[in-house]
């Protein structure tokens, strides 16, 4: 029997059919890759600004009082509780920074854990490195620090208030994180606090809130997010 042919209008239009066909699967199978990606950017963002932003309003009486006899616990800070009582009660539940000048022995303080030989710096670290791996974990972090470039340029009404090695400043979560991190050393039996005492000649820590800084972390990730959405909206846009 003869083979027929179908004619070629006919096949053409079949094949045309077949191209527009995997065009729609893959315009839909990109559109859903698309919608996945935006989620998982939302989701991404989502669990990052939970974490970041303190929810937790302002210390509670009961909070405080706890704190308290922590402090009263604790020989470092039973000494400046009173500081801390004021500064716990002044919460506000937002986000603060602590702004730190330091200056340093020349010679730490021979006191245990500290090798003759041992510089300030390496000594101040013992303190300083454990402290800030609890406090980033409490999405706590340096925004900025440096080395003093010059003694003080512009001082009055403060005592031997010239010479500073470093300065930084810290931003926390909440006045909260920072109690528990207090309650966590001085129940912990941790002697780190006494490399920060063999260390530092002199240092002053103020707090600052409210507070305002361009970088803020939820802002950048949120403008870096955005982008990597619409370079992908523009990319499936042009294949379109």
């Amino acid at each position: 029997m003869p083979k027929i042919r179908l004619p070629a209008a006919h096949s053409s239009s079949h094949r045309i059919l077949d191209q527009e066909q995997r065009v729609a699967k893959d315009d839909q199978s990109s559109s859903k890759g698309l919608s996945r990606s935006w989620a998982i950017l939302g989701i991404v963002y989502a669990a990052f600004f939970y974490w970041y932003t303190s929810f937790g309003g302002p210390l509670s009486d009961e909070e405080i009082a706890h704190y308290t006899e922590v402090l009263a616990s604790s020989p470092e800070m039973n000494e400046h509780s009173e500081r801390w009582i004021s500064f716990m009660k002044s919460d506000t539940g937002d986000d603060f920074a602590m702004w730190n000048a330091v200056d340093l022995f020349d010679t730490p303080k021979q006191v245990k854990g500290v090798e003759p030989g041992d510089t300030s710096e390496e000594v101040v670290n013992r303190y300083s490195e454990p402290f800030f791996g609890k406090a980033m974990r409490r999405a706590a972090h340096p925004v900025f620090m440096g080395i003093a470039a010059n003694t003080a340029l512009d001082i009055w009404g403060i005592e031997g208030g010239e010479n500073w090695d470093m300065g930084l400043l810290v931003r926390y979560r909440c006045r909260r994180d920072i109690m528990e991190m207090i309650e966590e050393m001085a129940t912990s039996g941790s002697e780190i606090h006494s490399f920060k005492v063999a260390a530092v000649e002199k240092t002053i820590a103020f707090p600052l809130d409210p507070w305002y800084q361009a970088g803020d972390p939820r802002f950048l990730l949120a403008m870096i997010f955005m982008l990597f959405g619409l370079t992908a909206q523009l990319r499936h846009n042009a294949r379109a």
